[in-house]
């Protein structure tokens, strides 16, 4: 029999060793009434944070002109190879373009992340 650790060491207090599962998990015990919640107060005021909206933006602009510029680069040149003409071109290009749509999503939602753009006060 395993021995229970439940009120011997303080540390192991909210825990309790689940002997019926086969691998002996630990399963929480009971939940603190006093933890933090993840969710925002309401009482909170919220501030936009200028200098990561203005950074994030910035890279953007930069990123999206190389990315832009790359799909309407890229289109061109695989007409080219392909042999393509000026629809087809456009075509490719706007695929191409819809791609970098998505990549520029994608970077301003992962910035975001890094640099949020509200701050709670």
């Amino acid at each position: 029999m395993l021995p229970d650790y439940t009120m011997q060491d303080p540390v192991f207090e909210p825990f309790v060793l689940d002997i019926k599962g086969f691998f002996g998990e630990i399963a929480l015990l009971k939940q603190d009434p006093f933890a933090m919640s993840t969710q925002p107060s309401p009482t909170t005021s919220r501030q936009i944070a200028w200098r990561s909206v203005i950074t994030v933006m910035s890279a953007a602009i930069l990123i999206g002109a190389e990315v832009f510029g790359a799909a309407f680069a890229g289109g061109w040149a695989l007409a080219i190879l392909f042999g393509l003409d000026n629809t087809e071109a456009h075509i490719v290009q706007a695929v191409l373009f819809a791609i970098g749509v998505f990549i520029m999503i994608a970077f301003i939602r992962n910035a975001q992340r890094v640099e949020p753009f509200v701050r709670r006060a």
